[in-house]
């Protein structure tokens, strides 16, 4: 058997790249690239980045088997994610087009900080033939045995951007104890003074704020107050002058209008991905009153709220924090419905006279879009609907009163068999044993019974259920409060059914018990069309237990001119 030689392999990188010359085979120098990165644009840190590009040139340059390609850099990026990194992704873009053949880097933690990233990013060079040298680390990526220890470190890594980002959330927690402002991007209204981290009125821009406030209490919608300022040219706080609804509501719901400030509204998912997202109870939050000068008083900012939560407010029928609108102001807000294109109808205000205006109500396609958009609405009157409810409501009573009766009866039972009461003193109880449990881990933490850290997180869990069950309780007690009002009124409404002459003036409470909703329009069984034709849909008709000589008034309808 023929004698076997061993042709040992070569040490480090091959270059793979030759010329064939003649009879001889020359190699090309290795094309190398450096990459540099630093995560914050401190005095240190730039000086730092200087010096990191310094070295690679010279020991790039040394080196005779080596071909500068070039200096790839990224200056105050975070190493988490790859997507901001542009001198990162040109240098993976020219590995990829084969201008690279080797990448030297400090280490790691300077490639990457996300363990999948970093491996993603070896595994491809790899394939192309690229490799990348950490010299910290002293790992070459074309090495075989290389990837475990890759993997094993990048955790170290990924483990250093973890334990660093707790690091830097307890501190801002510290601060903001403090009463520090932190992250302050910018307010319309106010200017930031970066040397002490305060702000002070900008009383151009205050007018503004003011203005919106006004309006806001007036009446007028977040929508309709955007259109106004651009036709007045105000501009917003980049000095544009465009606006939306979301701007607008922004402004209404900042604390800081009224001198106070809110810290933590917001919070960091995680180190990696980096997503924020609003504070519901999950951390923290800290209120300062009287932080700053106001450009609203307390009053006016509380007024504003209170009209904007009775527009927007909490749903008891959606839960997990999220919102369903629900603009409940007026009695009829959220009741009529376009009978041509399904949205509802919103109040507006008509000049009936060069001295008085005359509210209206118009489907917001129209209004909102164009008219284009639902040609065949048209604007109607708030007292012909309020009227017509009245006829309606005496008419059923004096003719159809078993319709009525089963309309009454189907609202009362509805009031009986709702259980927020019951909820509500479960939800007591359960907010009675969380502060208990809460008080009960700040005392095992004064004893030593317990570590800080197994403190933080069971306190925080406990914040965030807490609040939670007090969102939850502000709800069903809201509700125990309108059962109250409507059981006094349906005891009214009764009353009001014995009298002969029926009721005189349009009653709210009477009108949201018995009306589901009202469609304004209809278009006709022949093609033409009617604007105000009402058709008043009455709660807790069934169509099983109603005549059917009576059930045609379950839609009552009343041509108005």
């Amino acid at each position: 058997m023929a004698e076997v030689e061993v042709i040992k392999a070569s040490e480090g990188t091959v270059n793979r790249r030759r010329n064939i010359v003649g009879s001889k085979i020359t190699f090309e120098r290795k094309r190398v690239a450096a990459y540099v990165r630093v995560s914050t644009d401190g005095e240190e840190q730039l000086q730092s980045f200087q010096s990191q590009k310094t070295y690679y040139e010279e020991k790039i340059s040394k080196n005779k088997e080596w071909a500068m390609v070039g200096i790839y850099s990224d200056e105050a990026i975070t190493g988490t994610k790859t997507v901001k990194r542009d001198g990162f992704l040109k240098m993976i873009d020219d590995c990829m087009n084969g201008l690279i053949d080797v990448i030297l880097t400090k280490s790691i933690s300077r490639f990457s900080r996300n363990l999948v990233d970093t491996l993603q990013y070896v595994r491809l060079l790899k394939e192309k033939g690229v490799a990348i040298i950490f010299e910290k680390e002293n790992i070459n990526t074309l090495s075989m045995e290389s990837e475990m220890a890759l993997a094993l470190l990048s955790t170290l890594a990924q483990n250093e951007v973890e334990s660093l980002s707790a690091n830097v959330k307890m501190g801002m927690k510290m601060k903001m104890k403090r009463g520090e402002m932190m992250g302050f991007n910018g307010c319309l209204g106010y200017d930031y003074h970066q040397e002490d981290k305060t702000i002070s009125v900008n009383e151009e821009e205050a007018e503004t704020v003011r203005y919106i406030f006004d309006q806001y209490i007036q009446g007028y919608g977040a929508y309709t107050i955007a259109k106004q300022l651009e036709k007045l040219g105000k501009k917003n706080k980049k000095g544009n002058v465009k606006w939306s609804d979301s701007g607008v509501l922004g402004i209404i719901k900042n604390e800081k209008y009224k001198g106070d400030l809110l810290l933590g509204k917001t919070f960091t998912v995680d180190p990696i991905s980096k997503r924020r997202l609003e504070n519901m109870g999950e951390e923290e939050q800290y209120y300062l009153k009287n932080h700053h000068e106001a450009i609203v008083s307390g009053e006016i900012w509380d007024k504003a709220k209170e009209i904007r939560e009775d527009r927007y407010r909490i749903s008891n029928t959606v839960v997990d924090g999220t919102r369903m609108k629900a603009t409940r102001k007026f009695a009829l807000s959220s009741m009529c419905q376009c009978g041509f294109c399904g949205k509802f109808l919103s109040r507006r205000s008509h000049n009936q006279d060069t001295h008085n205006k005359k509210p209206v109500w118009k489907c917001r396609t129209a209004t909102n879009i164009g008219i284009a958009k639902c040609p065949s609405s048209k604007a109607i009157d708030e007292s012909i609907i309020e009227n017509a409810f009245l006829e309606m409501f005496n008419l059923l009573a004096k003719n159809f009163d078993d319709v009525l009766e089963s309309v009454l009866k189907s609202v009362e039972e509805t009031i009986n068999n709702d259980e927020s009461a019951a909820k509500l003193s479960r939800i007591d109880k359960s907010l009675s044993v969380l502060e208990s449990k809460r008080k009960k881990l700040t005392d095992m933490l004064l004893d030593d019974k317990i570590t800080k850290e197994a403190y933080d997180e069971k306190y925080n869990d406990f914040t965030r259920k807490i609040n939670q069950e007090k969102a939850e309780r502000s709800l069903y007690a809201d509700n125990v409060n309108a059962q109250r009002d409507v059981g006094k009124r349906m005891k009214d409404i009764r009353i009001l059914l014995t009298e002969a002459e029926g009721m005189k003036q349009f009653d709210r409470v009477v009108f949201e018990s018995i009306v589901e909703k009202v469609i304004v329009g209809e278009t006709n069984a022949d093609g033409s069309v009617d604007p105000y034709k009402l058709t008043f849909v009455l709660r807790g008709i069934d169509n099983r237990t109603i005549p059917d000589a009576k059930n045609r008034y379950r839609n009552f309808r009343k041509k108005t001119g």
